[in-house]
């Protein structure tokens, strides 16, 4: 079939971006004349990150290229002085998902760390004062 056949001249294609037209955001630093910026302002560099520690984009932040490098370059810093963290811990609360091949627990199912265990063996201890209690606390092996 050709490309150009007579139905496709009878149709007109839309505009991608009809009507959107959005405020170009404005450099926060440009704004308030900011001359450099600093790795150890966190609670500006925040501004400038996502939730899960990402770095946001130029379009997202509204930064001109020169401070987006700037702040990029601080945010690194900050991260390497452990002033800001690489990620953010997430915690998920949906269940299976895609259901797939199974195997594995689940995303909903939680595991308790070996501290955790600890301490609710000696709460138990504590609760059963008619059971002996040989050792409550794990035993040390010697490799």
């Amino acid at each position: 079939m050709a490309r150009g056949s007579d139905r496709d001249r009878d149709r007109k294609r839309a505009p991608k971006d009809a009507g959107r037209r959005t405020k170009k955001k404005v450099c926060i630093f440009c704004k308030d004349r900011i001359d450099w910026v600093d790795y150890k302002d966190v609670n500006l560099l925040r501004r400038f990150m996502s939730d899960r520690g990402k770095i946001r984009a130029r379009r997202v932040s509204g930064n001109c290229a020169q401070h987006q490098r700037e702040v990029a370059v601080a945010i690194k810093t900050a991260r390497e002085l452990a002033l800001l963290p690489y990620t953010q811990r997430t915690v998920s609360e949906r269940s299976g998902g895609r259901g797939g091949r199974g195997g594995g627990r689940r995303r909903d199912e939680t595991v308790e760390a070996p501290e955790a265990a600890v301490e609710i063996e000696a709460e138990e201890a504590d609760v059963d004062e008619e059971e002996e209690v040989v050792d409550a606390e794990p035993e040390e092996v010697e490799v």
